[in-house]
C-alpha cells in the first residue's frame, strides 16, 4: 500500500482524470492491444523524445474510450520525464483508472546518443502482485 505523500507525488506527474471509460459490453474473457505510435515527451535534458508504445490490456468491467487515452498520452509533450519515470505513471494510472485483469506496457524509445531503449511492466509479474500466470512472453522472438 503506497503512503498518502507517495500517491500525492505521484499525481504531480500527470492528470489520470482525463481518462475515461466504457462499460465492458461482455463479461467474456478477451485481449485488446493497442499501439500508441507517437508519444513524445520531453527527456531529461529538456530535449523531446519519441516513443512508441505497445499495450495489451484485458478488461474487467471497464474497456478504454481511445480518444481520452490520446489526450492523455498528449499532455506529456511539455513535461519532464526519463523512460523509466514515463512507463511507470502510465502504468500506474491505467491500472488506477480502469483496473483490468491484466496490464502489459511496452515502450520502445527512438535512439538518443546511439542507444535505443525498451522498457516493459506486466500486472501478471509476481514482483507487481500478480499470479504469473499468463507467460506469454516466454520464448518470444525480441523484436524491436
Amino acid at each position: 500500500m503506497k503512503s498518502e505523500d507517495e500517491v500525492m507525488t505521484k499525481r504531480t506527474w500527470s492528470d489520470h482524470t482525463m481518462l475515461k471509460g466504457i462499460s465492458n459490453p461482455t463479461g467474456e474473457a478477451y485481449e485488446i492491444k493497442l499501439k500508441i505510435p507517437e508519444i513524445t515527451f520531453e527527456g531529461v535534458r529538456g530535449q523531446p523524445d519519441f516513443g512508441c508504445m505497445y499495450m495489451t490490456f484485458y478488461p474487467d468491467k471497464k474497456v478504454i474510450e481511445l480518444k481520452s487515452l490520446k489526450d492523455y498520452f498528449y499532455q506529456f509533450r511539455s513535461r519532464i520525464y526519463s523512460y523509466e519515470r514515463l512507463i511507470n505513471v502510465v502504468y500506474d494510472d491505467l491500472i488506477e483508472v480502469y483496473k483490468p485483469q491484466r496490464l502489459r506496457l511496452v515502450l520502445i524509445c527512438n535512439p538518443r546518443g546511439g542507444i535505443s531503449s525498451k522498457l516493459t511492466v506486466d500486472s501478471d509479474w509476481g514482483i507487481r502482485g500478480g499470479d504469473e500466470k499468463h507467460k506469454d512472453w516466454i520464448g518470444q522472438q525480441e523484436e524491436w
